[in-house]
């Protein structure tokens, strides 16, 4: 039995030939026998499968929470004690509350299952010296694979040979660049993933060229199978700020409600109460304390948000997943596609001793090359033509509009000199069709140098070359120029070097152009060295991925919001760093932390600096994870991730939000997260975060609202009782104003329009309390002021007729409070007639409907018998209405009050000069 293979991390430190012996393997392959030997030892190649959450588990999730279960008792105890119709009303609250939790998380988590779709169903390899192909599960270490252009690696290996190789590793690096391969050895252990040229990875394809390697890991040995145990290790959620406040509110509520009812049940037994009276007095007490719409509001709201930030291009998969966005202090984003346009584009020509500036975003044709600010005219038309038709003439891209974008099929750095040639006056089709091709020498990593051979009309070849400039330089010997070819002076040379370093420091990725005419038949043994030589220089592109123009205005305003941003990318420090600088996410000086780096730093030393650290390169999943468990150690920040790729997946599930890209997005990557971005835009993340915001202010000041209406309740039934009347308020009474009265103005407050100042304010940190010293003072005061006019109106009805009209006239006088209070609720700072009643028209309609149900319950014989009623004259209602006004009136005079207070104390500050 063969024994199991060695796991080693630096693969592409040792030679081909060092691979080849640990693995006990040869350049011919293994035979069948040794093979099937290996799979029974090692297993199948197969990711394994992530556990499988039941539509079950989601429903049972539903009924985590403290509030709901409070709800629950309290809908039982009112069925046990006859009062049917509350424990229905409650018990609706509940159901209603899981069923729309459970229709936004009903997509269970499928990260892993989504891994295996990305691994390749058949190989090519090579076994008893012959190439099959087989099952990708059946492929083992130390099996030889056979690549080609189209092909998804298997598993990862180590290359024996390699043609002209590149392979897409955007899944496991993030950058969308096709990486060049090759097969010799690399002395470094500790280069990061994106730069191990000698490997081909699981799960990334080959774009083009060939390429021969010995399989070194297979399953969840390799680097896609241990970004699959990261998934699983993150997977483990924490429950969110807003969860872990209203978990931590509702086992205050619990205490509170149980010491009232216990003390004043004493009280009753001591009085020697009837215990049944005492039963209805504790249910109604109880009632009075719970606030039965909240659960439905905030998951409502939330609702309600998702769709809010569906319209802006923002797909939230979990509910409190809104409100976490609103909290978040550090927003952790990849650069390609978020930060930038995720696709490479020329900025700059350079021909004819003339630099020119190229317009436009991506492989689209909009977009012209401009000379001195203007679209360059006729006299620059001809030396742009000739770069043109090298850029065209030496280049296998294609591009396609597919849903009205345009995308490049092949190489994206030949993708962009396609769309600037076309831009620059070239034409695709004509050189194809007038200039066919003869042979081609394609880009390898040696040469730095793609070279194509072409009949021109005369009948003579023609060699268009793009290269790398300093090699390419090397190579001239004549220039091209307005006036036509001439020899190459060292002055020229000097020249195009210069305009080299300064694309170079504008951190555009440059390639120079070149050609050479040749006999009109070519050799049979015609070599790249032998064509690629004696060239004529033609210019220069310099090209980079630009940052999206919004990104720029987008982390000024998080600045301002303060909101840190930080750059998380597989891209080179250099590049990184040049356009942070660019979008003002880092300032002149900041350096980029490497991958490499922090593989150096202990977790305790990391935690210390993760502070000030705005841009992290060369990273793998490892190091992302590291980085967002860090950064949410340090100052108790509330971190939110962006990613696309698989290796940004694990990092998605440890952070606090995880944000998936829409359209660039692994669907591994959506998996994981909770929340999508359909536009892969960062300014719609900012856009998302200012819902969240407005979402949390809006949860916040209902809730305040619906606990103020309970309080004033709760102390118009403790004082009744405590001093011996009877009980004010039945418990139907209570159940209508916490569902009807108070539960749909509620509902219009959570959707209440966001205050567009929201974003000028210092977030809130993770460990503040929803209920803080502000929130407990507005609380009380509004609570006793309704109960104090209710009490008033109660006491003077109960002395002057029956118990039935007291009640009736104090739960009147209760609705009428707070249904006029719900208008002053919107805003805890501006007063009421500072805030435009039409800008929530839903609340006016839902108030007038109150008033108009509460009058008809005291003149609706069948109504009045559900609501347990008396008839009341409408002059008395006229009149309840103003005693219900006093409450509104007072607050609104201290916002007035306090508003002043603040603005004397500010200018009673010493300014700074």
């Amino acid at each position: 039995m063969s024994k199991k293979m060695p796991v080693s991390k630096s693969w592409h430190s040792q030679s081909a030939e060092d691979a080849l012996s640990q693995l006990a393997s040869t350049a011919d392959g293994l035979s069948s026998q040794e093979a099937e030997q290996r799979l029974l030892t090692n297993g199948l190649n197969e990711l394994k499968e992530g556990k499988h959450i039941s539509p079950l588990q989601i429903i049972l999730g539903q009924f985590k929470s403290l509030l709901i279960w409070i709800l629950i008792a309290a809908g039982v105890v009112s069925g046990l004690l006859g009062e049917i119709v509350d424990a229905i009303a409650i018990l609706a609250i509940v159901v209603l509350n899981a069923v729309i939790g459970f229709y936004q998380e009903f997509n269970a988590e499928k990260s892993i299952a989504a891994l295996k779709k990305m691994t390749a169903p058949k190989a090519k390899v090579q076994r008893d010296g012959q190439v099959t192909s087989i099952a990708a599960s059946g492929i083992v270490a130390g099996d030889i694979l056979v690549l080609e252009a189209g092909d998804l690696v298997a598993a990862d290996a180590r290359l024996l040979k390699a043609a002209s190789l590149k392979c897409i590793e955007s899944a496991l690096t993030g950058e969308s660049e096709a990486v060049t391969k090759q097969a010799g050895n690399l002395k470094q252990a500790d280069i990061p993933l994106g730069d191990r040229e000698n490997m081909v990875f699981m799960g990334t394809s080959v774009a083009a060229g060939t390429g021969v390697a010995v399989v070194v890991a297979t399953a969840m040995e390799t680097e896609l199978g241990r970004i699959a145990s990261l998934i699983e290790e993150a997977g483990a959620e924490e429950r969110t700020p807003l969860e872990k406040k209203l978990e931590s509110f509702g086992r205050v509520l619990v205490w509170a409600a149980l010491g009232i009812v216990a003390l004043l049940f004493g009280l009753g037994l001591l009085r020697g109460t009837k215990l049944l009276e005492l039963f209805m007095t504790s249910v109604s007490l109880a009632v009075a304390a719970v606030p039965e719409g909240l659960p439905a509001v905030v998951t409502v709201a939330l609702a309600l948000g998702v769709l809010r930030m569906s319209r802006r291009r923002a797909l939230v998969r979990k509910l409190p997943a809104v409100e976490t966005l609103g909290s978040t202090t550090v927003i952790c984003t990849d650069k390609t596609g978020t930060l930038t346009v995720g696709e490479m584009t020329v900025r700059a020509l350079y021909v004819a001793d003339q630099r020119y500036e190229v317009t436009g975003e991506g492989y689209g044709p909009n977009g012209e090359v401009r000379f001195e600010g203007r679209k360059a005219e006729a006299p620059h038309a001809a030396p742009l033509l000739e770069l043109a038709s090298v850029l065209l003439g030496c280049n296998n891209a294609h591009l396609v509009q597919e849903g009205g974008t345009w995308k490049t099929i092949g190489d994206p750095t030949e993708g962009a000199l396609l769309a600037a040639g076309l831009k620059a006056g070239g034409d695709r089709k004509r050189i194809d069709k007038e200039l066919p091709k003869q042979h081609e020498f394609p880009f390898d990593s040696d040469r730095k140098r793609s070279t194509v051979i072409r009949k021109m009309p005369d009948g003579h070849l023609r060699a268009l070359i793009n290269g790398a400039p300093d090699v390419l330089l090397d190579r001239c010997t004549k220039l091209y120029t307005n006036t036509g070819v001439r020899a190459l002076t060292d002055q020229d040379r000097q020249s195009i070097l210069a305009q080299n370093t300064a694309m170079a420091g504008q951190s555009l990725r440059v390639l120079g152009s070149a050609w050479r005419d040749l006999d009109s038949t070519l050799p049979t043994n015609i070599t790249a060295d032998a064509v690629e030589q004696d060239l004529v220089f033609v210019g220069l592109s310099g090209m980079h991925d630009p940052p999206r123009q919004e990104a720029k205005e987008a982390i000024a305003k998080c600045r301002t919001a303060g909101i840190r941003v930080v750059m998380i990318t597989g891209d080179h420090p250099n590049t990184a760093m040049a356009i942070a600088q660019e979008i003002g996410l880092a300032s002149e000086g900041d350096q980029a932390v490497a991958g490499v780096e922090l593989d150096k730093m202990s977790n305790e030393e990391l935690r210390r600096r993760v502070s000030s650290i705005s841009v992290y390169a060369r990273v793998t999943a490892e190091h992302k994870l590291r980085i967002i468990r860090a950064l949410k150690k340090a100052n108790d920040a509330v971190v939110a991730m962006t990613g696309d790729g698989v290796n940004d997946a694990p990092a998605l599930k440890g952070a606090d939000i995880g944000i998936a890209m829409g359209k660039a997005g692994t669907e591994v990557t959506k998996q994981a997260a909770d929340m999508i971005i359909t536009d892969d835009n960062f300014a719609t993340i900012v856009a998302a975060v200012e819902q969240g915001r407005g979402i949390y202010a809006n949860i916040r000041k209902t809730l305040q609202y619906l606990l103020a209406g309970n309080t004033g309740e709760l102390l118009l039934m403790t004082v009744c009782v405590v001093i011996g009347l009877p009980t004010p308020l039945l418990p139907i009474h209570l159940l209508w104003i916490n569902l009807v009265t108070d539960g749909l103005p509620a509902l219009c407050l959570a959707t209440d329009p966001i205050d567009p100042d929201v974003m000028k304010r210092r977030p809130r940190l993770r460990s503040a309390r929803i209920t803080n010293r502000s929130f407990l003072g507005t609380m009380f005061l509004t609570g006793f002021l309704t109960a104090g006019v209710a009490f008033t109106v109660y006491l003077y009805v109960l002395k002057t007729g029956t118990p039935e009209a007291a009640r009736t006239s104090a739960f009147a006088v209760l609705v009428f409070a707070e249904l006029l209070r719900s208008f002053g609720a919107r805003s805890e700072i501006k007063p009421v007639w500072r805030i435009s009643l039409f800008a929530n028209v839903n609340l006016m309609i839902v108030v007038a409907l109150s008033f108009g149900l509460q009058v008809w319950s005291q003149h609706n014989e069948t109504f009045a018998r559900f609501l347990k009623t008396a008839y009341m004259p409408f002059t008395d209602c006229l009149l309840l209405l103003a005693v219900g006004a006093i409450p509104l009136f007072v607050l609104e005079m201290v916002k007035i009050g306090w508003h002043a207070w603040r603005k004397r104390v500010e200018h009673a500050q010493p300014k700074e000069n």
